[in-house]
């Protein structure tokens, strides 16, 4: 087995200097942004009741041969029809992602074939996919008891409330995007990132957690930030986006070191101290390496493309809107985007407290949205498609321009 990198995943790995350059080669893939992708994860609850615990055996009945291995040791994990595979996340969330494409019609139309077909399985087993960011109804509790989570639910605990929630209870809608050229990477990243704040405002839906109000917008994003700041916040945006990313994947704690039964690593070790032999006689390899790289949960993650991970799953075919805005905003002139989302560039946790209520997101977002919808067309939609995404657009911020004016 070879690493991404193309070294045996076997080699150990020699420094934090030579695991630094690793990072940034793989995580940042160079070339024209021709892919697409979206990944969509949704919380699950019993019909007849949201607020009962998840049934791990019932999930596992609902899936059958498309449950991961996570949940049914030696499951086949078959994929859905259109190609997508299900993977299951700590609390008993359900996510499917299926291939990458160029078309991205044919995405969208692969996508919702494979949400419709996993939402009748679990239907059948008297579940149903839940319509939140954030799991309004149950407070959270792992029912995966692999090593993986075990040893990152242990991690999470010592600092604080908000790694089992991001764990357990929420849900999210990924958006994955090529890095582009390597003279157009730094601004598409400071593009995805600058979008940010104005996009959590316009598809914030996760204000309830466990039956109370938490006075966030998008608690989801709470979570997430909260759960092992400052390595699942926004990164700074200055310099080469590459070395910064390596610099970051470094300094972050080891979560998972599996090693024997338990995979709980030594309180305080990162990876850069692990490479540079902080542990005498047990030297990390690249499979190592790519295994850390997956723990590491910012709100854009590189992985040879750029995975946009701060957008509140939404319910029903609503995750169709925020994919083509963000799809047509990066096929539209940059500069224009950074201007679009210059009002709030930075504003996370305004835009995650108050959503569009803040004024400086509110107006971020009108001018996301008025960029985003001219350029509709360039994603390849059908016509009446990218007509009814524009009017539903348009109706978030007029609503609550109005709003603000009354």
């Amino acid at each position: 087995m070879t690493s991404p990198g193309g070294f045996p995943a076997t080699t150990p790995i020699g420094s934090r200097t030579e695991a630094e350059g690793y990072v940034a080669m793989v995580c940042f893939k160079h070339g024209p942004p021709r892919l697409h992708g979206v990944e969509l994860e949704w919380t699950v609850h019993h019909a007849e009741d949201p607020h009962r615990p998840l049934d791990a055996g019932r999930l596992r009945e609902a899936l059958g041969d498309h449950a991961p291995a996570t949940l049914v040791r030696g499951s086949p994990q078959l994929p859905l029809s259109r190609g997508a595979l299900v993977t299951v996340e700590p609390g008993g969330q359900v996510e499917i992602s299926v291939p990458a494409s160029e078309s991205i019609p044919r995405l969208i139309d692969d996508t919702a074939a494979d949400a419709a077909e996993l939402t009748a399985l679990l239907l059948a087993a008297d579940l149903v996919p839940g319509a939140y960011g954030l799991d309004p109804f149950r407070a959270p509790r792992r029912i995966l008891t692999v090593p993986r989570y075990a040893a990152m639910e242990h991690a999470f605990q010592r600092l604080g409330p908000h790694g089992p929630r991001m764990m357990c209870s929420t849900a999210g809608l990924q958006v994955c995007l090529d890095a582009g050229e390597q003279d157009q990477t730094a601004h598409r990243w400071r593009a995805l990132h600058d979008l940010g704040p104005a996009l959590v405002g316009l598809f914030a839906n996760s204000r309830r957690r466990a039956g109370s109000d938490t006075g966030w917008a998008s608690a989801r994003t709470e979570a997430t930030f909260g759960t092992c700041a400052p390595f699942t916040e926004p990164p700074p945006l200055d310099g080469d986006p590459a070395a910064a990313w390596a610099r970051k994947a470094m300094e972050a704690p080891v979560l998972c070191w599996r090693r024997g039964d338990s995979w709980d690593a030594p309180t305080g070790l990162t990876f850069g101290a692990w490479a540079d032999g902080q542990l005498p006689g047990d030297t990390p390899t690249y499979d190592d390496l790519e295994y850390h790289l997956s723990t590491l949960f910012p709100p854009v993650r590189p992985r040879g493309y750029l995975e946009v991970r701060y957008l509140d799953a939404q319910p029903g075919d609503g995750w169709i809107a925020p994919t083509l805005l963000l799809t047509a905003l990066m096929s539209a002139p940059l500069d224009q985007v950074l201007a679009a989302a210059e009002p709030a560039a930075g504003r996370w946790f305004p835009a995650a407290r108050e959503g569009l209520k803040d004024p400086l997101v509110l107006r971020a977002a009108r001018n996301v949205v008025a960029l985003g919808t001219e350029a509709l067309h360039h994603t390849g939609a059908a016509p009446e498609l990218t007509a009814a995404v524009a009017t539903r657009l348009h109706r978030i911020v007029d609503t609550t321009q109005r709003r603000r004016a009354s």
